[in-house]
């Protein structure tokens, strides 16, 4: 890259960071300024502008205020009041989003429930948020009915549209669509509560995570300056609203801008072109696996005929990310790293393929807070010196991502509301006695130019041979062979055997060439990295947000008396792979056959 280039590039972050900042810059945990506060300011510029466009619907602005001022007014006449708590469980729709705003006007913290759950999963997101009430849609009932009895508080339900619980819709017919009074959110600051976002439950039950005012603020606006959205825009939404990317980041761009929503309900892969190009959509939000999918239809007549120029996202893979803006024509993908809960993100201002930001030179100091330490793969901790503190990573070695825990809004952690959640996700006395850090529970690495990428989430990166194994790089390597649509990668352990032994649930597309499969690998990856196993699903196991699950996998492993996919497995004599039966299983099993 030549002298004028690099200025160019550097020239463009700048801009792009003084444009975030221009955004984000003043929320703070002392401010009175909440998010119902921006998004009625939003409302009294555009009110008559098109908020939701769903199912045929159109809801301005000024509808949508009402409709929220009338859930506030309902929940005010409950006896509702500032630090109570209600759980949303409800599916995408316009209500959606009026139902927390709503709440919000007068201070009562919403419980975003994955609309998904059920049973135990279901009951324990409800229990753990202390919800006075529950609200529903018209998809829920069944398992409410189901679920109803597992609630340890009994909190009553109210539904808008279903036949389970008591009828909002009716109850809310007499109620004032005129705003509350703003006495009702006065004593509150930017530091209180306004909702809990699950985390996905991949490893376990889903843990509620704590969103201010002031960090709900500032998800909400972080994706207005780099995608440049203005009041103009249609922002085309297929993601979960539970989800804080979608929910929060996506809604955020709109409500935050009078831009509008185009919803959907549930993403759909084969919907995904007609409706963005017939609703004139001009930005898009992603999650990784989402663009998979999008990749793996055949050939849309309108898939370069919308009027698509930005979208943001996280998880899409380096494999995808260039063949997908080449075949959709999008102009440009805004990727970003970053948790519901944590203090650490980053974003891909300029679209290096594969990255998730960057932390220029120029800009170290101002990250501070941030840092990559090395990493023990086999303890699960960072690595430290003789004077008990960890060690910052070289370039491009991975190591753990962390965040300096403060007071500042982009610092702050604030935690689970669950204690010993809480504490495992705090690192102490790293570089300092007494310092405090979050953890991540992710392996990144940092170029020499400054750029981030993520390497595998902790817990995902296995030992075999004596080797580390990224699962998402071996995932990208399968991935991209003839055949195989999507590719979740875990490490099982093996009888007889250190570390653990890399084996592969995937969908397929087509054919896959079984006999030649392992040379195709053994172009791409290192030989420890190469799978032993191959296991074949008719459908991937993911969450709501489209994130492989793992653990029920691995607790399956590659038991053939438990497992009623096929299985395939490599053999070291052959160098190919071949299916495993029970007679392998017992031979593997017994230490008859060894790798």
């Amino acid at each position: 890259m030549n002298f004028v280039s690099v200025l160019v590039r550097e020239a463009k972050y700048f801009l792009s960071v003084r444009a975030l900042t221009k955004w984000t810059g003043d929320i703070s945990p002392d401010s009175q300024n909440l998010v119902p506060d921006d998004i009625e300011g939003v409302v009294d510029r555009h009110g008559a502008n098109v908020a939701f466009r769903f199912e045929g619907t159109l809801t301005t602005y000024d509808e949508f205020d009402a409709r929220a001022n009338r859930i506030a007014n309902w929940a005010l006449e409950q006896g509702l009041k500032a630090g109570d708590c209600v759980a949303l469980f409800m599916e995408n729709r316009p209500d959606y989003v009026a139902t927390w705003y709503g709440m919000s006007k007068i201070g009562v913290v919403t419980a975003l429930i994955n609309s998904n759950l059920e049973g135990d999963s279901l009951a324990h997101c409800i229990n753990i948020s202390d919800a006075r009430f529950v609200i529903t849609g018209t998809e829920q009932d069944n398992v409410i009915r189901s679920s109803q009895g597992l609630f340890t508080a009994r909190p009553p339900v109210w539904t808008l549209g279903g036949t389970e619980g008591a009828d909002l819709e009716a109850a809310m017919a007499g109620v004032s669509a005129a705003r509350p009074s703003r006495e009702h959110r006065a004593a509150l600051f930017g530091r209180d509560l306004c909702l809990y976002v699950y985390t996905s439950g991949t490893t376990g039950l889903p843990k509620a995570a704590r969103l201010t005012y002031a960090r709900t603020q500032g998800m909400m606006r972080s994706f207005i300056a780099p995608c440049h959205i203005t009041e103009r825009d249609r922002i085309y939404l297929t993601l979960p609203l539970y989800h804080g990317t979608g929910g929060l980041c996506g809604i955020g761009q709109a409500v935050m801008t009078g831009a509008s929503i185009i919803l959907r309900r549930k993403f759909s892969a084969s919907a995904f072109w007609d409706e963005a190009t017939d609703q004139g959509a001009t930005s898009i939000v992603y999650i990784g696996e989402l663009c998979r999918y999008l990749l793996n239809q055949p050939p849309h007549p309108k898939e370069q005929a919308h009027k698509i120029r930005t979208g943001f996202g996280n998880g899409l893979r380096p494999e995808v990310w260039a063949e997908f803006l080449e075949r959709f024509k999008i102009p440009h993908l805004c990727e970003f790293y970053g948790s519901t809960e944590g203090n650490v993100s980053f974003l891909n201002f300029d679209g290096k393929v594969g990255a998730v930001g960057r932390i220029p030179g120029w800009l170290e100091k101002q990250f501070a807070n941030i840092a990559f330490v090395k990493f023990d793969i086999e303890t699960e901790e960072p690595v430290r010196n003789a004077e008990g503190f960890c060690i910052r990573t070289d370039v491009d070695e991975a190591g753990e991502a962390l965040g300096l825990i403060g007071e500042d809004v982009r610092n702050r952690f604030e935690g689970y509301n669950d204690e010993q959640a809480t504490k495992k996700k705090i690192l102490k006395d790293v570089f300092e006695k007494g310092d405090m850090w979050f953890r991540t529970g992710d392996l990144m690495r940092k170029d020499k130019d400054g750029y981030i990428y993520f390497v595998d989430r902790i817990g995902d990166t296995f030992r075999w041979k004596g080797e580390n194994v990224s699962t998402n790089e071996v995932g990208e390597a399968l991935s991209s062979l003839p055949g195989i649509a999507t590719a979740n990668v875990y490490g099982v352990p093996l009888p007889g055997y250190d570390g653990k032994a890399g084996m592969a649930a995937i969908t397929t597309d087509g054919d896959v060439d079984f006999e030649g499969l392992y040379k195709a690998l053994d172009e791409k990856l290192p030989p420890y990295a190469i799978p032993i196993f191959i296991r074949i699903q008719r459908d991937a196991d993911t969450t709501g947000t489209f994130k492989y699950r793992k653990v029920e996998l691995v607790q399956e492993g590659f038991n053939v008396d438990d497992v009623t996919d096929p299985i395939w497995m490599y053999h070291p004599e052959r160098k190919e792979y071949v299916p495993f039966t029970h007679d392998r299983f017992d031979s593997l099993r017994s230490g008859a056959f060894k790798f």
